[in-house]
């Protein structure tokens, strides 16, 4: 219950007795489940970066032209002189 309300202070709550009560038993349980891990003989486990069997899923990023300047602009509601032109933001 300490380690509750030294939380409580650091976090700036106001909690009822019922409510440090609940949370301590809670972290109990939390910490109980964590204590149930350390029994289990990871001696021969190889480390992991991930779960999945992949090893590079991005493609290689080569920069490639794919449209025109006039294919892009042709969709903009206004350009100038090769450039979309947007209403202004500053005055």
């Amino acid at each position: 219950m300490l380690a509750i309300k030294k939380y409580e202070s650091m976090a700036m709550l106001d909690l009822s007795e019922e409510e440090r009560e609940e949370i301590g038993r809670r972290l109990d349980a939390m910490v109980s489940g964590f204590e149930a891990l350390e029994h289990i003989d990871v001696d021969d486990a190889e480390p992991l970066v991930t779960v999945l069997d992949l090893r590079n899923v991005m493609r290689e990023d080569v920069a490639k032209k794919q449209f025109s300047t006039e294919e892009i602009l042709a969709n903009a509601p206004e350009e100038y002189n090769g450039y979309f032109k947007v209403p202004g933001t500053l005055e």
